[in-house]
């Protein structure tokens, strides 16, 4: 998991407008991104996210393979490389994790999160924390009683204010 979030812990504005983390400059190595990306096999969408992206012209395909979790059906025109699952998170994340090799990145709001999460399908969390509030939002997790308790690997500082917080899940 790596996503950032504004400093209230929003992912995005309640539209899913990105304007508070796109309006500022980033630094070179944009905060590893082009990095980490290059590590991953697969990408885990929610379906609001997908759309999203296809609203903006976002590319599929590449090397990574594309899941994306939805309720509804998939639109008439899939992106090659694009998978839609009506499997379980928990199946899913089972038979993911048997494959050798294969990084991914979940990519959504808080409901996809907190649903791969209490599935105990997620391994590392990265935070990119924003120092920007923007008073309400797409919440980092769903809201849901739950109890996850994380080790912390690393923290990372840049220029702009912005810092990147590494843990990982305690089981």
């Amino acid at each position: 998991m790596n996503i950032a979030t504004s400093a209230d812990g929003y992912v995005a504005r309640s539209d899913g407008n990105l304007d508070w983390l796109t309006d500022r400059p980033a630094p070179k190595g944009f905060y590893g991104l082009p990095e980490f990306e290059r590590s991953i096999d697969v990408k885990i969408l929610g379906r609001k996210t997908f759309d999203g992206s296809v609203q903006i012209g976002a590319r599929f395909g590449g090397k990574a393979v594309h899941y994306v979790f939805s309720r509804r059906p998939p639109p008439a025109s899939v992106p090659a490389g694009v998978h839609f699952m009506t499997e379980s998170i928990g199946a899913f994340a089972g038979r993911l994790r048997t494959q050798a090799g294969q990084n991914a990145w979940l990519m959504g709001g808080g409901e996809i999160i907190g649903s791969f999460l209490d599935e105990d399908a997620i391994d590392e969390f990265i935070i990119t924390v924003v120092p920007t509030f923007i008073g309400e939002g797409i919440p980092l997790l769903g809201p849901k009683h739950r109890h996850v308790p994380l080790r912390l690997l690393g923290v990372q500082q840049f220029p702009d204010g912005v810092v990147q917080l590494h843990y990982e899940v305690r089981r």
